[in-house]
């Protein structure tokens, strides 16, 4: 077995590039390696190891990590200085492995051996591989200026290691490829592996040949399409054919320069006119400032201001809208400041309420009442904030937000902007639009509202904004803060009756093609139809009863199977439309002990409530049902304790621990809690346990505490009205809410015994006719010892 021969060496980092063995080269080093390899050839020791670098970061900071293993062993011919180094004429004599380094401190040295070839190829193999290395990399350099002086010198090359010593370097190989192609020892396979590497370079370059080619002949059509249009609009002006408008919507400069943009967005604008001009014609860059353009030349700049008529917005509101009196008077105050301030500051309203009450036709009204455009913005569901910001122009497909193109489209600079269901936005990881939203709808700051796709300032300060909701829980509380809040309330059923007569019928005649000759509705039958054919706050549905009757009515006239007119009446409203579909709670005629009506406040308005108590034997437990939530639970616990300590000798010996009680709230699978329940939950227990009934015409809300106190609640109005129209007639209210008795309508109060307590003993004396024995803690130690006593007795 022979072994090899280990020798040492001074080593040259070879950076970027690997040198291979069988030719001469010419190598770039820095200073330092340059004066080391001049020490070498002063000691006339010029042999040395190139070895290419990993990765190099100077030669301070090179491992044995740095380096690959197998390089080449070289001698030095010449050494000149250059700049920032030197240049350096070697001859490659043989692959070499290394075996280990030493680093001094400005040279490396390293022991070696040398690594032989595996001489697998015949001479007549060899030169097959030659012709056909040199014709492929003739076939290359066709594609290439200045390849004459290449191939030259590929022709006078009569080895295979001289060929790759010469080709490969100047490769567009990665150095791995080119340092692995170094590292094969067969020659066979690693001139098979070169000739695989050029006939992939060969592909590449032809392929991007061919891609140039047709970007160039693509270029070249779009260029001769362009000058044969300016042609073709030069002969049509010469004869007399070009539409006279149509320089006007080329020239772009000409129209910014007379439109009514303020200068610093002028300047913006001619910016992007002299990109357009630079701009290839037809391309997509021009495109898009043309897009960009078009909507700078569109909004409305300056605005006209008009005067505002009180006197004239009254009669629009009242004209278009029944009832709601308080809350037109508000809306006229509000339009009544804007007067006096004479500024230019917009507003913004928030108006609040059950679906169909009005809300958005309130705007409407409004915008007609001012004399100024309507626009309006639906933001249900909108889950980005590009929606309101806009998109960068920097994407495909960007456009302006929702406020820029509304503000577009209504073409004035002051109009009446709708935000509606803006309690119904969401988010998500696109953004929070609720937040962008902040910018709008904020006085201080609209006046610089910057869309993303504009980007440039734009003045909201003008724009009269209206936001409407049906739940302000929803909306953020920085949103809440920047608006004027304006409550709408359900409609009672006297008001739904007057807006159906006044408002809804005309209309629903005028839409289904009929007059008041062809289709009457008695008044009784509208005040059944509201009775029994709907269930809202608002008059949604009553409209759609309206139109299904008119659509009845219509289908009679075609068939010729009706006599004009056609007169709805309590008598024949059932066969219009059909059994009754109202399933608002009623009033029963009797209540059992342990059932109390309560009242409730929803989003779509006030409903009325049943709660059930009842016993069971057990072991005192209170176990309660419907869906309650937290708070509720809570009001329940705290009842159930009320009743036990304060019921006394009433209940005559009752034994709490006897018995499991249960609480119900009926519509089990509709979510119920808050503050309000604490009153029907106590007088539940005490009518439960008391076994006396409650008048099923009496109905209460409130809210107790551990000692009896009675707290307000809110949706006072709502409840109130739902109350009544379920056939409620006496009401006990906190006595806190007696100032929110005064909004409830007037015919509402009217029909109503309305009592306001303050403890939970005026709530039983009324809704049960006891006297709760008044409870006093008292201290007695009868042996000697401290204990607690509860000492019950009658006030």
């Amino acid at each position: 077995m022979n072994t090899l021969e280990i020798k040492n060496a001074p080593l040259i980092p070879i950076t970027e590039t690997v040198i291979y063995p069988g030719i001469a080269n010419r190598i770039f080093v820095n200073e330092d390696i340059g004066n080391n390899i001049k020490e070498l050839i002063v000691k006339d020791n010029t042999l040395a190891i190139g070895l290419s670098t990993k990765d190099y970061r100077g030669l301070v900071q090179l491992t044995a990590d740095s380096f690959y293993r197998i390089g080449v062993l070289m001698k030095f011919d010449k050494i000149q200085k250059s700049d920032n180094g030197f240049i350096i004429d070697i001859t490659t004599i043989n692959r070499v492995k290394v075996l280990d380094f030493t680093f001094e401190e400005k040279q490396i040295t390293a022991n070696y051996t040398m690594q032989e070839d595996i001489l697998d190829v015949n001479e007549d193999e060899e030169q097959e591989m030659i012709i056909y290395i040199k014709g492929l990399m003739k076939e290359l350099s066709h594609n290439f200026k200045g390849a004459e002086y290449f191939v030259s010198i590929l022709d006078g090359l009569q080895s295979l290691e001289e060929i790759m010593g010469y080709t490969v370097p100047m490769m567009g190989l990665p150095l791995k490829t080119k340092q692995t192609l170094l590292e094969i020892d067969s020659l066979k396979e690693r001139t098979l592996s070169f000739i695989d590497y050029i006939i992939r370079e060969k592909d590449s370059v032809h392929l991007q040949l061919e891609i140039s080619k047709k970007y160039s002949q693509r270029k070249d059509k779009n260029y001769r399409e362009a000058m044969l249009r300016e042609q073709m609009k030069n002969i049509q002006a010469e004869l007399g054919e070009l539409e006279g408008d149509l320089d006007e919507e080329i020239d772009y400069r000409k129209r910014v320069q007379d439109s009514d943009m303020p200068s610093d967005i002028k300047k913006i604008a001619f910016k992007e006119v002299r990109k357009m001009e630079n701009a290839q014609p037809n391309s997509g860059e021009s495109n898009v400032i043309m897009n960009y353009l078009d909507l700078l030349l569109e909004l409305p700049w300056t605005s006209e201001i008009k005067e505002i008529d009180i006197e004239h917005a009254r009669q629009v509101l009242d004209a278009h809208h029944f009832g709601i009196d308080d809350v037109k008077k508000r809306i006229i105050e509000h339009l009544a400041v804007m007067k006096l301030k004479e500024d230019k500051q917009g507003s913004i309203l928030l108006l609040v309420g059950p679906p169909g009450t009005g809300k958005t036709s309130l705007g409407k009204s409004i915008a007609e009442a001012l004399n100024r455009k309507y626009v309006r913005v639906s933001l249900g569901g909108v889950r980005d904030e590009a929606e309101i910001r806009g998109h960068r122009k920097t994407y495909l497909g960007a456009m302006a937000g929702r406020i820029i193109k509304g503000i577009n489209n209504a073409e004035a600079k002051n109009p009446v902007f709708i935000l509606d269901e803006i309690d119904k936005m969401g988010m998500s990881y696109n953004g929070d639009p609720g937040s962008a939203l902040l910018e709008v709808l904020d006085p201080e700051q609209n006046c610089t509202f910057t869309d993303h796709y504009l980007e440039v300032p734009y003045d909201l300060s003008e724009v009269f904004f209206i936001a409407t909701a049906n739940d302000l829980s929803t909306i953020p509380a920085p949103l809440l803060d920047r608006a004027e809040i304006i409550q709408l309330s359900s409609y009672t059923n006297g008001e739904k009756k007057r807006i159906a007569i006044d408002h809804l019928l005309p209309k629903v005649l005028m839409d289904h093609g009929l007059t008041d000759q062809m289709l009457q509705i008695d008044d009784t039958a509208i005040e059944a139809i509201v009775e029994n054919y709907t269930a809202e706050a608002g008059v949604r549905g009553l409209t759609k009863q309206l139109s299904k009757i008119a659509r009845v009515v219509s289908a009679k006239i075609v068939s010729k199977d009706v006599e004009l007119p056609f007169v709805v009446t309590t008598e024949n409203i059932g066969d219009v439309l059909g059994n009754k579909t109202r399933r608002h709670e009623k009033a029963g005629e009797n209540n059992k002990p342990g059932v109390v009506t309560g009242m409730a406040w929803t989003a779509v308005g006030g409903e009325i409530l049943f709660t059930e108590a009842s016993l069971m034997p057990g072991s005192g437990k209170l176990t309660l049902t419907g869906q309650l939530g937290d708070v509720m639970k809570e009001s329940a616990t705290i009842a159930m304790s009320l009743i036990r300590s304060r019921l006394g000798d009433l209940t005559n010996g009752f034994d709490f621990f006897k018995y499991d009680t249960h609480i119900h709230v009926p519509s089990g699978s509709t979510p119920k809690d808050g503050p309000s329940a604490g009153v029907t939950l106590t007088t539940a227990l005490a009518s439960l346990i008391l076994g006396k009934a409650v008048d099923s015409k009496l109905s209460m809300t409130g809210e107790i505490t551990l000692s009896g106190q009675v707290l307000p609640v809110g949706g006072i109005k709502e409840k109130v009205i739902a109350a009544q129209r379920s056939g409620i007639t006496k009401i006990l209210l906190p006595k806190e809410n007696e100032k929110d008795v005064v909004d409830i309508p007037e015919e509402v109060r009217d029909a109503l015994t309305i009592i306001h307590v303050s403890t939970i003993e005026e709530v039983l004396r009324e809704a049960l006719g006891i006297e709760l024995p008044e409870c006093k803690t008292v201290f007695n130690q009868p042996d000697g010892g401290s204990k607690v006593h509860l000492n019950l007795s009658k006030k």
